[in-house]
């Protein structure tokens, strides 16, 4: 983080939040823009656009890319979840997420007395699903590409970063040395990204031969290489010497979906974001629905009743999040119900402004409600943050939109490098309910419907979104950070939208979790005054602040997932975009 970047944080984060928001102007284009966790993948999706590909070509190059350049979780042995916004209205989601391998069993996370194994479903081969990314990116492109740059063209970037090598940053020379316990574990990993004990320093050329050659696959032979090709018969090969479930047959078969995208209305203004598997769609659509009757804006942007409001919304969300939410091609999903008006409304009839509900014993809506017991679920702690995914928002100078959220799960995924290929794999089998009742990594409360299955999908709080104004895009937005994803692009929506905030207000703003379990208000800092936050523990709330780290801002600056967002102002038409400081190496390009 350079000192101009230091100074705008210490501006966001060192006072009174209504006056120190207005700090930061973003960055503006008249053509096209890219936001991403990269300032080389976001200058690369750009310059796909300067060469007449659309926001989906730029997508593509933007997605391989940070997989090189982002390895804590840009990736191509992931997956992820891409919502389109096409000028002339049309809209998708493109569902890449993993599935699980065809020989997974619904325990076998667990030892043999019904008890969850620790690490088993987060470290290792055991832990990766079948990846994603390249057959998603693929189906982007051939159903929303521009036609005018190949597959090879789109890819070939991606692979001239990883054959010829680029300057670490410090942000990247840090994110490896924090997590060489578990690359260490690994003999590809160790070697590839801790160079054998040699760890990389910022400013060192950081070359990854094995993935460059991977790329080059991929790029010459097209996407299905990754999963029938030499590279299916490396991953596989890889599988089968260390215990991992994945074979080649598992990856042959292995298709993205397109699935209608989720379409809600909140003020005015058009919301298009992600169905389920997704969880985030869903909940996004829950809260704007529920806090649409409330006059937020005459609150004010971090006032107790603003922020009671807010909890309370997340608390039912989230509620309903462990109780329905799964893959759409194994369980029902009752979707419509529970983003009906009449739907929402009864879930706030018990909401008491004066006073916090308990999360425990608090029930999930009618929608054939279970009746899951709440009494033996945690009360207490802090629900695991993780920025370990990461997003990129693009629009082209058509008015074609993309808000691409993709993901290894954890830090470096499961740990793992397969050999020969330079692929570090995902962990998202954790993402599946190990145990019903029993917290998974990121400390969220999930259900039967998301039990693991061979060839399903797990549940997500991935929740990339475009909101519309009179048929035009307006914002584009998403977030890694395990749950609290959902929670930022609620809050980033609703900074634009109730309280008029530049797109880099809304981005900088200080923000707020609750995931129902366990029953507190996580925040970052300088979230609201002190007066306010005695308030809100008279209501009855806990609040859990992340801590500053004083000789660090930038791991303070990493506590919530970064929104790389972008808005189009709809008198200018200028694209306004905005990277977010809590990722050091965020970047918006444009041009």
């Amino acid at each position: 983080m350079n000192k101009v970047s230091l100074l705008v944080f210490a501006l966001v984060f060192a006072g009174s939040t209504e006056t120190c928001l207005a700090q930061r102007l973003p960055a503006e284009a008249r053509h096209g823009m890219v936001a991403s966790a990269s300032a080389t993948a976001s200058e690369i999706g750009v310059d796909v656009m300067r060469r007449g590909g659309n926001a989906i070509d730029a997508a593509v190059a933007t997605g391989f890319a940070l997989a090189v350049t982002y390895p804590r979780a840009g990736n191509i042995g992931g997956g992820g979840f891409m919502v389109v916004r096409m000028a002339d209205g049309r809209t998708a989601a493109i569902d890449f997420r993993e599935v699980a391998p065809s020989r997974a069993t619904s325990d076998m996370y667990l030892d043999a007395n019904g008890e969850v194994v620790a690490g088993r479903s987060t470290v290792g081969r055991l832990a990766v699903g079948v990846p994603g990314t390249v057959a998603g990116l693929a189906l982007a492109l051939e159903r929303y590409g521009s036609g005018r740059l190949s597959w090879r063209e789109l890819v070939e970037p991606a692979r001239r970063l990883a054959a010829e090598g680029f300057p670490v940053t410090p942000a990247l020379a840090r994110d490896l040395r924090a997590s060489a316990k578990l690359l260490s574990e690994f003999e590809y990993s160790h070697r590839i990204f801790l160079r054998g004990g040699n760890p990389y320093e910022a400013g060192e050329r950081f070359v990854q031969a094995e993935l460059g050659r991977t790329l080059g696959r991929i790029a010459e032979d097209g996407p299905r290489e990754f999963y029938e090709g030499e590279t299916a018969a490396m991953l596989a090969a890889d599988m089968a010497r260390h215990g991992g479930l994945i074979t080649l047959d598992d990856l042959r078969a292995y298709r993205p979906v397109e699935r209608d995208v989720l379409r809600g209305a909140y003020r005015g203004y058009e919301i298009s974001t992600m169905p389920p598997p997704s969880s985030g769609g869903i909940a996004l659509l829950q809260m704007l629905g529920m806090i649409e009757p409330f006059d937020v804006a005459s609150m004010g942007h971090d006032s107790a009743a603003k922020l009671h409001l807010l909890a309370e919304v997340m608390r039912r969300a989230f509620r309903d999040r462990a109780e329905f939410p799964g893959d759409p091609d194994f369980v029902s999903v009752p979707v419509e119900g529970l983003l009906a008006r009449d739907y929402l409304r009864d879930r706030m009839a018990d909401f008491d402004p004066a006073r916090a509900a308990t999360s425990v014993g608090f029930p999930a809506g009618d929608p054939v409600a279970r009746g899951t017991s709440a009494a033996a679920y945690p009360r207490s702690g802090h629900a695991h943050e993780s920025s370990e995914t990461t997003h990129f928002s693009i629009v082209d100078a058509e008015g074609n939109a993309v808000a691409c959220t993709y993901t290894l799960n954890g830090l470096f995924g499961s740990g793992v490098t397969a050999e020969g290929t330079g692929i570090l794999l995902n962990n998202e089998m954790d993402d599946f309910t190990a145990k019903v009742g029993v917290p998974n990594l990121f400390g969220l409360i999930q259900g039967e419907a998301n039990a693991i299955a061979p060839g399903k999908r797990p549940l997500s709080s991935m929740t990339p979104t475009i909101v519309a104004k009179d048929d035009r895009v307006y914002l584009v937005t998403g977030s890694p950070g395990g749950p609290t994803i959902i929670n930022t692009v609620l809050q980033v929506i609703s900074n634009v939208i109730d309280h008029g905030m530049s797109i880099t207000q809304a981005v900088d703003a200080p923000r707020m979790h609750h995931q129902w379990m366990p029953d507190v208000i996580n925040h970052e800092p300088f979230l609201t005054s002190r007066d306010s936050a005695e308030l809100l523990r008279a209501r009855g709330h806990v609040l859990a602040p992340r801590k500053l780290y004083p000789n660090d801002p930038e791991a303070a600056a990493r506590y919530w997932g970064d929104a790389e967002s972008i808005l189009v102002d709809a008198a200018t038409g200028l694209r306004l975009g905005a990277n977010d400081l809590r990722s050091p190496d965020s970047a918006t390009a444009g041009y």
